[in-house]
């Protein structure tokens, strides 16, 4: 069976679930009450789970100190209106080595651009492996120049244009949200409308989903189409969730 391996950066993303009964007296925001509080693997382990949950075996490549690194969202217990989210001051571990044997049918680098992996790295890996998929947080450059394909959303795209020619464009999944994404100037809408709950965690689903399908034979498009299947999924639930493959029809 094939195989994929995720490198990238990973932490815990906690959600704290309160409610909101008043108003502070003497500033004007809200009086959080804590109900409850969960937590998951998030980022790249969040990847490397959704595309486990796909089927799909595969292993990761991640900094030792995740567990330090959170993300904690307060969201209201009904309505998941989210107050504010707090970042620890916590850096990813950087990489040591990249290992010289990447024997995977596929490389998935899921860069949240938090120290773990710096451009260099991303460029030895794409000259190592002529299958890596890569989501990165980074401004696009020279050194993306190996990758197969390259997923990233709309902001990060305009944030990238003065360095993107025709053949970095060639390689561009391009997310836009509810309104699906864009690929060789080809658009694929989300084919039902979702009750989005929450997007936490939706892009680690795309990317899992586009290439567990893509490893299966290569073809993009029909690729493209399960990953938007699979991120408009996991946005019926609350927190960072993952892909649940019995209800992709």
């Amino acid at each position: 069976m094939k195989k994929i391996l995720v490198i990238g950066d990973s932490c815990r993303d906690v959600f704290v679930r309160c409610n909101a009964p008043r108003l502070c007296p003497d500033v004007p925001v809200p009086v959080l009450n804590i109900i409850n509080q969960t937590e998951n693997e998030g980022m790249a382990l969040n990847v490397q789970a959704n595309i486990l949950a796909l089927g799909c075996p595969c292993d990761i490549l991640t900094n030792s100190n995740w567990h330090l690194m959170t993300k904690t969202r307060y969201v209201h217990a009904t309505s998941n209106h989210a107050f504010f989210r707090v970042d620890s001051p916590v850096s990813a571990e950087r990489l040591a080595k990249v290992p010289r044997n990447l024997n995977y049918d596929m490389i998935v680098i899921s860069d949240y651009n938090k120290g773990f992996l710096h451009e260099e790295d991303i460029s030895l890996i794409c000259s190592m492996h002529d299958n890596v998929f890569v989501d990165t947080k980074k401004r696009l450059g020279p050194w993306i120049r190996g990758a197969r394909c390259i997923k990233i959303n709309n902001s990060e795209y305009e944030a990238s244009l003065p360095w993107i020619d025709s053949d970095l464009k060639d390689k561009i999944v391009r997310t836009m949200g509810n309104q699906g994404c864009e690929h060789r100037g080809v658009f694929y809408p989300v084919q039902e409308e979702a009750d989005v709950r929450d997007v936490s965690g939706a892009g680690d689903t795309f990317l899992a989903g586009l290439c567990v399908r893509c490893l299966q034979d290569g073809d993009m498009e029909a690729a493209i189409r399960f990953a938007n299947k699979c991120a408009s999924l996991v946005v019926r639930h609350r927190g960072v969730t993952v892909v649940d493959p019995k209800e992709i029809n």
